[in-house]
């Protein structure tokens, strides 16, 4: 089963071993090993840079950075879950970790459960990272995305609230998380909420406070007040965030902000589009039809409102209070917008994104407002209610005489028609008392004024968010390789195919102790083309001298067969 470092392990069950020291074997074919290709980007995007200030483990045989290369080459090697590891050879994976094997699922569980147990770290060790990487990337973090996935439950634990989930057109019970993204979609941070309150409150509670502190090269309150146009950074969000209050708190807290309007009114006319060049997020360059004009919304507050109209000729709109940007720059930002919901779908599909990490759950407090369960029934049977009004009008509005007419079709169609408007009458009513009823309901009780059986707890979420956090990390790193390999590749599209056609590639290792290195011979790829892509990715990783982690291996990156 691979442990063969059993002195080493005998002394961390006596207590006589802080943790095994990293130490590398000549081997070969070491399957999956093009995950060691990551390598450099993990750590440059600090996935051990504050590991040691936020965590801690107790002695044992696994280095706490272990624990966190583990997690990040699974997430990369695409194993969507823990209990996923029980199916993968311990052994080989031991040998890209300088180890005899990799952990069991249990010990690793284990791990997981002391490293999240301080939320509070975790809370600040995430927080850190997501400062750096703006910090890294200002013209990123002057333009952030902000839009909610929803996180189907199918477990019985508990009956979490229903959720509208688009793509699978149903209501399901599903916990809601917020992402922070930049244009490109490359993710700063997430907010998870077990009980969703709409993207409103979430953005003025939760996230905009986050941003006025961590968002980068923020103008200084000088500059705002000599300045009346200028913004501190500007948050783009869909329909569901469309609110005039929340548009006017926004710009009073010097926030620009764009988003679709939800209700556009009627069509503009043709002669106010013009041909506009508007760069894309990706560099290319497309040719639309736009047009703007100033809008005074509900409240008195004006915006711009730009418009797109498609070669169909339907029109999207979309408000700004970004009074400053040209009109294809705000455009070009809400287009962008699309990026982030490609973001949702990869993660979806390559890093496991809706899994579950750990199966429990946790209180929540009494005070928290909920979607009272008898407001919901009732709204359920307005709806019906109007829907089957909608119905029998237009059936009592089509109902004409037929054109061949006696006395018995008349009166027929008489009594046709006065039963309908009698029903239409009746269904009137009863929509009227449903809705005086749903009124009075409320829409909002508190979690303790709930009836025992419509009683819920979150999920727990400290686990999550530590392997939430590293599958971002991983995600940045695999993106950092994709951009080093577009610059040799004529189809830029299938980058990320070839990374992780590399990142699953076998591997053979070569420590040399007197030259201090550790070479990383990775099997070639399927055609001739790919390998040269792949070599001009292996020179730049060996150009970043990285040591690997707990040793002074420095490693170098090279093709079986050169060098």
């Amino acid at each position: 089963m691979g442990a063969t470092r059993t002195l080493d392990r005998l002394a961390a069950a006596l207590g006589m071993l802080e943790a095994a020291p990293i130490e590398f074997e000549e081997v070969s074919d070491v399957p999956t090993g093009g995950v060691l290709c990551a390598l450099p980007a993990l750590l440059s995007f600090g996935l051990l840079r504050h590991t040691r200030q936020n965590f801690t483990l107790p002695p044992g045989y696994y280095p706490l950075e272990t624990i966190f290369l583990v997690l990040a080459f699974l997430a990369l090697a695409r194993i969507g879950s823990l209990e996923a590891l029980r199916y993968e050879a311990p052994g080989e994976w031991g040998k890209l970790l300088g180890l005899d094997r990799i952990p069991e699922v249990k010990t690793l569980r284990s791990k997981l459960e002391i490293l999240s147990r301080d939320k509070q770290r975790l809370g600040q060790w995430s927080s850190t990272l997501s400062q750096e990487w703006m910090a890294a990337e200002p013209q990123s973090a002057g333009v952030l995305y902000v839009d909610g996935h929803v996180r189907v439950y199918h477990g019985h634990l508990t009956q979490l609230p229903r959720r509208y989930v688009a793509r699978e057109r149903l209501c399901l019970r599903a916990t809601t998380d917020y992402w922070v993204n930049a244009m490109d979609g490359q993710p700063f941070f997430v907010v998870t909420q077990p009980v969703d309150p709409g993207l409103i409150q979430v953005l003025e509670e939760k996230i905009v406070p986050r941003l006025l502190a961590e968002v980068p090269g923020q103008p200084t309150s000088e500059q705002l007040a000599n300045d009346r146009l200028l913004h501190r950074f500007t948050i783009v969000f869909d329909r569901e965030g469309y609110s005039p209050e929340l548009l006017a708190r926004l710009k009073s807290q010097r926030i620009a902000a764009i988003t679709y309007h939800k209700f556009p009114g009627a069509e503009w006319a043709l002669e106010e589009f013009s041909r506009c060049a508007v760069r894309l997020v990706n560099g290319e360059e497309v040719t639309l039809e736009m047009a703007e004009r100033g809008v005074q919304l509900s409240n008195g507050l004006w915006v711009r409102e730009v418009r797109h109209r498609d070669s169909r000729g339907h029109q999207t709109s979309m408000l700004s209070t970004d009074y400053r940007s040209a009109l294809t720059g705000v455009a070009a930002r809400m287009f962008a917008r699309w990026c982030q919901e490609n973001f949702f779908k990869y993660m979806r599909e390559h890093y496991a994104l809706d899994k579950l990490i750990e199966y429990g759950t946790q209180p929540l407090p009494e005070t928290t407002r909920v979607v009272n369960p008898a407001w919901r029934e009732l709204d359920r049977q307005v709806r019906r209610q109007q829907t089957l009004l909608t119905r029998e009008q237009a059936h009592f509005g089509a109902l004409n005489l037929p054109t061949e007419t006696t006395a018995q079709t008349i009166a027929a169609h008489q009594q046709q028609k006065g039963e309908l408007l009698q029903s239409i009458q009746q269904r009137q009513s009863d929509l009227e008392t449903l809705k005086i009823q749903r009124k009075a309901a409320g829409k909002h009780v508190l979690l303790k004024d709930l009836p025992p059986p419509d009683h819920f707890s979150q999920l727990a979420t400290g686990k999550k968010h530590l392997v939430d956090t590293i599958k971002l990390i991983a995600y940045r790193a695999e993106t950092a390789l994709v951009h080093i390999l577009r610059e040799k590749m004529e189809r830029s599209e299938d980058a990320r195919s070839l990374v992780r056609q590399v990142l699953q590639s076998a591997v053979d290792l070569h420590p040399d102790l007197s030259e201090k290195t550790l070479t990383v011979k990775v099997h070639r790829l399927s055609f001739q083309a790919h390998d040269l892509v792949l070599s001009h990715l292996l020179e730049e990783l060996t150009a970043t001298e990285t040591k690997f982690p707990g040793t002074d291996l420095r490693l170098i990156f090279q093709l079986v067969g050169s060098g």
